[in-house]
């Protein structure tokens, strides 16, 4: 268990014992120690007040919620001597204290749908972890279904843009909604070295640094990718590489870009493209000329899999009926953007010499300006083909199965 705690975390340990506040908000930088003592004094409170009542666990993902908030804070709790058992097939965690027992329900708030996962339940209280992540209609229905007297809410999250609902409606609004508001950085969390913060320090720039190392609601503007320059772009390696894949942003009217993927040691190298621009050639081309390209991409090599663009329904069929094994490409374009630089920052994602367009769209490729973290759509199609084949395949090694998991929450 944890020697001890810092003055921030000790505040969300203790904030219920005098009852007043209704809610609790935990934002702020990666890192920081918000989700481990919101969960652990969530069960206290929870175990501490009510007995044989139901509580709602939120994450983006059910899955999100075990790996970053259960597998914490389960042990903790078996430390202190509560009983924990949880039946994953229902996704209900039952805690024990004695003669005193209470039901914790797993829900994730991945889209508009989820709102009706959570409805027709009563609640003693909710913790939603991450709460930036999930869709407004989840979380208005997860705070109306605490109606059990004494019921309280709590929120984690790491910052978005300024426009950002939850942040005008609920952080701006703290006082008018009777919620405590607690903002984390990095300091905060006695856990961590100054080796590791200054690590974390170097992996962000502009948008993303302002938001998960300083912690603030910043909105989005210049260049997506702005650390990406020359220094990061190496030739192909030398010798052979171990697995091949090509991703793909299909257009007609738009253009379409392919690109090559090797890996060596670890690393994912996009070793060529092909990229067709219709209205710059004066010619649109067909599905079957298309595949003809790809297949001139691929050459002699044995292609694990082609990713592709989930829109581009007849261009997949075309590939398949050719032998080539094709994937949907995760199309979540926020997630995608952040997992995508960090792969790029960490050296395991590398554009490789000859890619021109893919190197000229890094340039180019721009935030909306006064938008709520929207991408502008120009210049954006060999950015959208590395996008997929980050989130599709290079992000997800390691977990269950070859393109298995989530990056709704990445560690950084």
């Amino acid at each position: 268990m944890m020697k001890a705690f810092s003055p921030k975390q000790r505040q969300v340990l203790t904030w219920w014992q005098r009852g007043e506040e209704d809610a609790v908000i935990c934002d702020g930088a990666v890192r920081s120690g918000k989700t481990l003592c919101m969960g652990l004094s969530f069960f206290l409170w929870a175990m501490s007040r009510f007995r044989g009542e139901r509580f709602a666990l939120c994450g983006k993902t059910i899955q999100g919620v075990r790996r970053s908030l259960l597998r914490e804070v389960v042990p903790l709790l078996e430390e202190l001597g509560f009983g924990c058992r949880e039946r994953r097939g229902e996704h209900l965690l039952t805690v024990t204290a004695g003669r005193r027992e209470n039901q914790f329900w797993l829900f994730g708030g991945r889209d508009e749908g989820s709102a009706a996962l959570i409805q027709g339940v009563t609640l003693a209280g909710a913790l939603l972890d991450e709460v930036a992540l999930m869709p407004r209609s989840f979380v208005e229905q997860a705070c109306a279904r605490c109606s059990v007297e004494g019921a309280k809410l709590w929120f984690s999250c790491n910052p978005d843009g300024p426009e950002h609902w939850f942040y005008r409606d609920w952080i701006c609004r703290a006082g008018e909604r009777n919620a405590r508001y607690l903002h984390f950085t990095m300091e905060d969390n006695p856990g961590l070295s100054e080796r590791v913060k200054e690590r974390y320090r170097r992996a962000f720039r502009g948008t993303f640094y302002r938001r998960f190392i300083l912690g603030e609601w910043a909105a989005a503007q210049g260049r997506v990718y702005d650390f990406f320059d020359g220094s990061m772009v190496q030739p192909v390696p030398a010798g052979e590489l171990e697995e091949w894949h090509i991703s793909c942003d299909y257009g007609t009217v738009n253009p379409a870009s392919f690109g090559l993927w090797g890996r060596k040691n670890g690393t994912w190298y996009r070793v060529a493209e092909h990229y067709y621009d219709s209205r710059r050639e004066g010619r649109q081309k067909t599905d079957e000329e298309h595949a003809d390209d790809l297949a001139r991409l691929a050459g002699d090599r044995h292609i694990r899999a082609v990713v592709v663009d989930p829109s581009a329904a007849s261009f997949m069929e075309t590939l398949r009926r050719r032998g080539f094994r094709v994937v949907r490409a995760d199309n979540r374009v926020l997630d995608g953007v952040r997992l995508t630089a960090r792969l790029l920052r960490s050296g395991k994602l590398v554009i490789c010499r000859g890619c021109e367009d893919a190197l000229r769209e890094f340039q180019l490729y721009c935030w909306e300006p006064g938008s709520q973290d929207r991408v502008r759509k120009e210049h954006d199609h060999a950015m959208d083909d590395i996008r997929y084949f980050a989130a599709t395949v290079a992000g997800r090694e390691g977990r269950s199965g070859m393109f298995a998991g989530s990056v709704e929450r990445e560690r950084f």
